[in-house]
Parts: structure tokens; sequence; C-alpha cells
């Protein structure tokens, strides 16, 4: 979503650090681009006005201009209120739903992925917190609104109220508190019914609602898409419902991202989750730094090693790990990785989040780095009998020609993937072998949580500067490709999650 912006600020700010000093009308020529930019992405006047006076204001200072890297100074400036602004004042902590049956209110207009969103937060509480959760649709107005959460229900394995025609919102309501008090629930979310646009009718149901149960929380659902209006529905609904907190859809599509700025400005209140994409795990906590690092083009890395860490067991992990350390890598271990690979996003999902990936968008394009290439691998490893899995020094040319009928490929391809089997395998018998406890040990316990995130690569605490030669050096060894995967060089992902080593 955030795609245009960041060509756009990355553009600038590439002149600014080319310059060996800056004058103050240099920096006002730059923001005075910064503000078209945000203009362009739709982030509201006021909110582009007052962003701007605040940069200038700690961007022409003495400190800066005569900063050894003056350009970098006004990127950390500009990437320090971009979260200011993002944030906002006070933090809003975790969801309040300590006091059980606590009640989640969704409102919003219809078409925003309410119903959706409900059924993703549902699913959160549940894995995440641990949390037993009941949900109620109240959306009396739209044909099979109901059944639809219904089925949603069934999917997530979480409870849903019984349906009962004819009842109006504030009685399914007062029953889903029921049910939740008797029924020994933590949470229950209550899905209003929309609108297509504002009206009276529709405040006043979901101000009965709430007077109703009282919620702890009432979570405004916009989609991300409608920019500037976004802004109005949600004043509109503040000033009549009360909203604790926005829940942004569709934060994956094409829009122009600026909604999200401009909503916590003008509104106040803190943006919860994004939604970004249909699956019904594809929510996510808006966490402010981490959106204005991929803004600027930092990339998101805590972001990767919690994706590894949520998709990847950790018992299975640690028999990767004992594996590994022996120098043990077949075609099992790789069809895992792969498979890691595809839940972790794909090749371009995990792109996205490492450092001046935004810089290099072309050449990953001409690359071909497509998801179809592990699917391939993929199939290729299904072909092969359990034996040859386990034994790939067994491959001699009869079975490969059978391996790669099977899956529909040619016999050039399996090459690349036994080519890449043996680097990885190479690669695992070194890591195993380096360093205090092995480097691979070192890389696995961090991503696992034990003694936490390795400090040099947290990038909170890393300085504009050295993020920046990561970026560079990123770029650098990217355009080749990575092995085994149709002639694209060096890798340029962690060797700790892809395993695609360096090409010999």
């Amino acid at each position: 979503m955030f795609e245009t912006l960041s060509d756009r600020l990355g553009g600038v700010f590439d002149r600014l650090t080319k310059q060996g000093a800056l004058s103050e009308d240099d920096v006002r020529t730059a923001l005075r681009e910064v503000r078209v930019a945000l203009l362009e992405a739709d982030v509201s006047l006021p909110v582009a006005r007052d962003f701007i006076k605040a940069v200038e204001r700690k961007a022409t200072g003495q400190s800066v201009t005569r900063s050894v890297t003056p350009g970098q100074q006004v990127v950390k400036i500009v990437h320090d209120e971009l979260i200011a602004v993002l944030t906002g004042e006070g933090d809003p902590g975790a969801l309040r739903i300590d006091n059980a049956p606590a009640p989640i209110l969704m409102v919003g207009l219809q078409g925003s992925g309410k119903t959706t969103t409900t059924a993703k937060l549902a699913k959160r509480l549940k894995e995440r917190d641990r949390k037993k959760v009941l949900m109620a649709s109240l959306d009396v107005n739209r044909p099979a609104a109901m059944e639809q959460l219904q089925i949603l229900g069934q999917q997530i394995g979480v409870d849903t109220l019984p349906i009962v025609k004819g009842e109006d919102p504030v009685a399914i309501a007062r029953r889903a508190k029921a049910q939740a008090s008797l029924g020994g629930y933590d949470v229950y979310l209550l899905d209003t019914a929309g609108r297509l646009h504002i009206d009276a009718d529709l405040i006043a149901q979901a101000a009965q609602v709430r007077d109703a149960v009282n919620p702890r929380e009432t979570l405004l659902v916009v989609d991300g898409l409608t920019g500037q209006d976004a802004v109005n529905v949600a004043t509109e609904f503040d000033d009549k419902i009360g909203v604790s907190g926005v829940v942004l859809t569709r934060m994956d599509g094409d829009g122009r991202g600026g909604a999200a700025l401009s909503m916590r400005a003008i509104t106040g209140k803190p943006i919860r989750f994004v939604g970004l994409g249909e699956k019904m795990d594809a929510l996510e906590t808006f966490e402010p730094d981490r959106v204005a690092g991929r803004i600027l083009g930092m990339g998101d890395i805590v972001a990767l090693v919690e994706k590894a860490q949520q998709t990847l067991e950790a018992e299975q992990a640690e028999r990767m790990m004992k594996r590994f350390q022996k120098g043990q890598f077949n075609m099992n271990d790789l069809k895992m990785q792969l498979e890691q690979m595809m839940k972790m996003g794909g090749l371009q999902g995990m792109m996205q989040m490492m450092p001046g990936a935004g810089k290099m968008a072309k050449q990953m394009d001409e690359a071909g780095l497509d998801d179809k290439i592990l699917r391939q691998q993929v199939a290729l490893i299904n072909s092969m009998t359990k034996m040859e899995r386990a034994n790939p020094q067994l491959l001699q040319a009869s079975r490969k020609k059978r391996i790669a009928a099977g899956a529909g490929m040619d016999v050039a391809d399996l090459n690349k993937l036994l080519k890449m089997q043996r680097q990885m395998s190479d690669m695992m018998k070194k890591m195993g072998k380096m360093g205090k406890g092995g480097m691979l040990k070192q890389a696995m316990k961090g991503m696992f949580g034990k003694g936490g995130m390795p400090a040099d690569m947290d990038p909170s605490k890393m300085d504009p500067k050295a993020m920046e030669a990561a970026a560079k050096a990123m770029g650098s060894r990217m355009p080749g490709g990575l092995p085994g995967m149709g002639g694209m060089g060096g890798s340029a992902l962690p060797p700790g999650l892809s395993g695609f080593g360096k090409k010999k």
C-alpha cells in the first residue's frame, strides 16, 4: 500500500544523502517534495502541513547542517516524525479483555470487511491469547450476513450465537451477553450492521447495542482504500458512538496509504490492527515504528523473524538444528524449508521485509522471483521415493528422468535442485562448526526467542547509517540470482531462514 509514497520519498532522500553538506535551502526544497509526496499519497492537508513544519523545525538546526552525514540526519528526523504521527499520544496498550465475558463491538460501513475482520480477530484471540471466544452477528439487513459469520466460525473453530430469525439487533446482543456469561466465554464479538453511507438509523442502532452491552472495546473497521473519506467516517462514528480503536482493512491493496497517516493524527484514535489479505490469519497488530521503517525502505526484519517463529514449531526447529549441525541435509529438510518460505508469504513477501527491498523491486521483477519456482521444487521432491529423499546421492540418470517426468519438469530443473541441496548441505556443515556453540545454533536461538533477537539485527537499535549500508550491501548482491532458482545469483535472504547458499 505504501509503495508509491516509499518510491517518492526514496528519490528525495537519495538526492539528499548524496550531498556532502546541506544548506537550509536544500532541506526546504527536499521537504517541499516530501509534502507533495504526502499529499499525493492522500494524506490530508493539515496533517501534511504540520508534519513538514515539525520536520523543518528539527532539520534546519545547526546540528543537522553541520553534521558529518546531514542527509541521513534528515532521513532519521523524517522517520522519527512519521512514528510520532502514527503513534499519536499515549500508548493504547493491549485490548481490554480482562473482565470475562468482555464484549467487543465491531462497527463500520458496509463493505469495509467487518464480518471477515470479526472472524480474524476471534481466531487471533483464540490462538494467541488462549481465550474462549463467542461471535454474534447483529446484521439483520444484509442477506445471509449471519450465515456468513456462522460459516467463518466453523472454519476457524470459534462458536457463533445460534441464529433466531426476526430478532432485532439489541435482542441478539442481549442474548449474546447472556450466553457468554452462562457458557464461560472470555470474550464475545458483536458484528453490527453496516450501511453504504452514514445515516441516522445506522448510528442509532449501534448506539442502542452499545448501551445494551457496554462494550470494553469499540473497534471501527475502515477500508484502507477509501482515502480521505475514511477520516470523516472515523470522526462521525467517534462523535456519535465513541470508538476505542481502528482496524484498517485491505492494507495489501494498491491504495495510497494516506488514510493511515491522517486517521491517527485527526481522530486521535489508535490504529489497532491492519488486515493484509483474505486469509483468516491475515490480521496484524499495527506497529507504527515498523510501518514507518517500511515506508522509508528500511525493511521489517522484526516482522520477518516473528513470522518465522509463528510458522516453525520450536520442537521441529530443535530437531532440524541437530541434523544441520551434523551436516545432514537431505531432500526432506529442503522440502520443509521450501514449505516454510511459502507459509511466510513466499519469496516476494519475505523480500519486501528486507531493508532496501523497495529500491530493488525492479531487479526482483526482472529476476522473476516467483513463488511458482518454490511450488515446482516441492513437486520435484514429492515425485521422489522415500529412499531417494533421504539419500539424494542415489539419483542416477534413469531415476532423474522418472522424477522429472512425474513432476512435469525437465531433468535440468532437477539438477538445479540437487545442486542447491548439495550447496546447502555443505553450508550447514560449515555453519555447524563455526564459532562458539556454532553459528547455526546462535541463529536458531535468536529466532526462537531464546535470549531474544540479536542486538545487531534489531532495527529499533540500528542507526539509519547502518541500515542504509546494509541495504546497499544487499542491493549489490541481488541482481544475479539464487542458486537453483532458474539461474539467479548469490542469496540476499538470511541463511538461517531460507537456506539458500552462495553460488560456487
